[in-house]
């Protein structure tokens, strides 16, 4: 394989994995602000469900991504290629770091739990702007187009929060 080859995969790959990345993190948005609305919640029980929906998301991918090389190759992944699969997916697990640790610090006292979570919520959603940011300078359209990419990444995630509040789930 040659350099520019092997440079190419690389960037795939990470293109990849921002992508799964993303969707985690406005998947989890909704599950934050779906906890935050709901009356009888613990913090043992808000990071179970946290925790439960970030390996179901991450389980869920790969098993399309088994699904989908079965049905292109005709044959499971193995090896490299379901190094590639795991490496690629396991964003899905970090999502939920961030709302974990903040239902800790709830559970310490530090916070009540539904702070915890709009907070959780917040930081994705910033999360969200920030990424759409460095994606608007990594195309050289210059800072307030920057800028417009980050403000239409977090309208979406923001968009997602008020969806999940304004239905009551």
């Amino acid at each position: 394989m040659t350099d520019h080859a092997t440079q190419a995969m690389g960037t795939e790959m990470a293109a990849a994995r921002l992508k799964e990345r993303l969707y985690a993190t406005i998947t989890m948005i909704s599950v934050v602000i779906g906890l935050a609305g709901g009356t009888h919640l613990d913090a043992v029980g808000a990071a179970a469900t946290v925790a439960t929906a970030s390996v179901g998301l991450w389980l869920a991918a790969l098993v399309a991504d088994q699904q989908a090389h079965r049905v292109t190759h005709g044959a499971l992944a193995r090896g490299r290629e379901l190094r590639a699969m795991l490496f690629v997916s396991s964003p899905l697990l970090l999502s939920a770091v961030g709302p974990l640790i903040l239902i800790g610090v709830s559970a310490l006292g530090a916070m009540g739990l539904k702070t915890a979570l709009l907070t959780a919520a917040g930081v994705n959603v910033a999360t969200l702007f920030a990424w759409g940011c460095y994606g608007g300078i990594r195309m050289g359209g210059g800072t307030l187009f920057a800028l417009l990419a980050g403000a239409i990444d977090a309208a979406i995630g923001t968009a997602v929060a008020v969806v999940k509040t304004a239905t009551g789930h």
